[in-house]
């Protein structure tokens, strides 16, 4: 009897469909309406549980669909199977309604492996790596690492932030920790792997500082300059005249200075030998440099061997950029010691900047400009400082208004004197 071959290839070809669409099935898990089960578990503490099945995404990125139990309470304390019912349907009726969105089974630690350092940690700048890198390795994936995506809530990320500061961590730490945390949570939401990012509503506490920020007076600037050596006493009095950052000063190139009209501009940055973008949009300006400064400037470029206009103006040898620790730990820490100052990083001498525009008056806007901040806030807060000598000038300003006829002292040590003078 002959074979029929078209009702044997319409055979193979059914089982072919339905076989795809039981993968598709698989892949795409079809959301269908349910009515979940309840049931009672334990013996000495009974407790109403709940099951119903729930649309997932695994660690590839396919679409499943898994059992889901929740514990609603104890039995003591629910009224009964309606009560128990009632509690169910405030579980499934997001999950009916089409309004959940499938959640990720993945590891937190395999999400950084997997996804975001080879996805999102070449797109930042080298700095910017370097330091969530640290911090990644450090401290979140040690705490996260074992727990799934979906299972780190709102409430473990908070406490998770208090305990650093109670172990002593500084305020900024913690909150680059939990910035870190947010920028990993947010990309897992936009690559479906979460429907929402649980650090977002996370509160910081208010902002104490550990240390209170170092500045340098006038004076104690100049006896730094006099203990310096060169490189170090050009950098010193470009970073006390300017504000720049100690990248920015290592970047600068010759190019990107006019010595007739007395201005640079920034335009680049460097952090352990790699180039890259300033910090912010702000970052990117032009600086006037007052006449001393060029003159220094003039008499560096005179000593330098490479005059080109990429040529750094700060350089080892092979025009290879100088590394800022180095320079700090070496050659700044015993300038410092040679000036009788206690030990200073790269950022005293920006604070010292914006502490002494602010002491003479100068407008917040321009001190903002001239420091290459985004935010003024930034400025006022963080690197304008009050001197004891500027707050003693401005008390007896207001002496002289308010009480003009009383005799001024030599002395600021003769506060008794000076009240029973008041008094009388």
């Amino acid at each position: 009897m002959p074979l029929d071959t078209g009702a044997t290839l319409r055979s193979d070809i059914g089982k072919g469909r339905r076989a795809n669409l039981r993968i598709e099935r698989k892949r795409m898990a079809r959301s269908q309406y349910q009515n979940g089960c309840l049931f009672i578990r334990g013996k000495r503490r009974k407790v109403w549980v709940a099951r119903w099945r729930e649309d997932v995404i695994l660690a590839d990125g396919s679409a499943d669909r898994v059992m889901r139990s929740v514990v609603l309470g104890p039995v003591s304390e629910i009224a009964g199977r309606r009560e128990a019912r009632r509690l169910l349907d405030t579980h499934l009726n997001p999950v009916n309604q089409g309004q959940y969105r499938p959640e990720g089974t993945m590891l937190f630690s395999q999400f950084i492996a997997d996804c975001f350092e080879p996805g999102v940690l070449p797109t930042l700048k080298y700095a910017t790596r370097e330091i969530y890198s640290l911090l990644l390795r450090k401290h979140l994936i040690p705490r996260f690492g074992g727990l799934r995506l979906r299972d780190i809530s709102r409430v473990e990320v908070q406490q998770y932030l208090l305990e650093k500061l109670k172990q002593g961590f500084a305020w900024e730490t913690t909150n680059h920790l939990r910035h870190l945390l947010s920028k990993v949570m947010g990309t897992a939401v936009n690559w479906d792997y979460l429907p929402n990012n649980p650090v977002r509503g996370v509160k910081m506490p208010e902002r104490t500082l550990k240390r209170p920020h170092r500045f340098l007076t006038a004076e104690e600037v100049r006896q730094l300059i006099a203990a310096s050596n060169e490189p170090l006493r050009t950098i010193i009095i470009l970073a006390t005249m300017t504000g720049l950052r100690i990248g920015e000063i290592l970047a600068l190139r010759w190019g990107r200075i006019d010595l007739l009209l007395g201005t640079l501009r920034v335009a680049e940055t460097c952090y352990k030998g790699h180039f890259g973008s300033p910090k912010t949009r702000a970052s990117r300006r032009e600086v006037p440099l007052a006449p001393a400064v060029v003159r220094e400037l003039k008499n560096l470029y005179s000593r330098s061997a490479e005059h080109s206009p990429d040529a750094l103006v700060f350089a080892r040898c092979q025009g290879v950029p100088l590394a800022a620790d180095n320079l700090r730990k070496k050659a700044l820490r015993t300038a410092c010691k040679r000036a009788g100052l206690q030990r200073i990083d790269w950022h005293t001498l920006r604070h010292t900047h914006g502490t002494l525009l602010h002491s003479q008056g100068t407008p917040l806007k321009v001190a903002q400009a001239q420091l290459g901040h985004s935010h003024m806030a930034t400025t006022l807060e963080i690197y304008t400082h009050a001197s004891g000598s500027a707050q003693r000038d401005a008390v007896n300003l207001l002496e002289e208004q308010l009480f003009p006829n009383v005799p001024k002292l030599k002395s600021c040590g003769n506060v008794a004197e000076k009240e029973s003078q008041l008094v009388q």
